[in-house]
């Protein structure tokens, strides 16, 4: 994944936790395995939604549900992170 572009992403989500989302990108692989994820699934459901053949397609929902998944562990991870230590917020 293009290191800009998930950069630009992580200012955006979760701006509250920026500095702490940029920190466990670097330290933690869970975390960072979340990220990547959490990015391809965006990808592929932008893809999807361009192709007027698949924007109603069922998958598409599915694909959402799972990304909103990701985005909620992503969340939790943050929570207990700057809860445990709370200097790296």
């Amino acid at each position: 994944m293009n290191s800009k572009v998930m950069n630009k992403k992580l200012k955006h989500m979760f701006p509250e936790h920026r500095d702490l989302m940029c920190s466990l990108k670097q330290e933690d692989p869970h975390f960072a395995k979340l990220l990547i994820d959490h990015d391809e699934l965006d990808r592929e459901i932008s893809h999807l939604e361009l192709d007027p053949l698949n924007h109603i397609h069922e998958n598409i929902e599915q694909l959402k549900r799972k990304k909103l998944r990701l985005k909620d562990q992503l969340y939790l991870i943050l929570q207990k992170t700057a809860q445990i230590n709370p200097q790296l917020e």
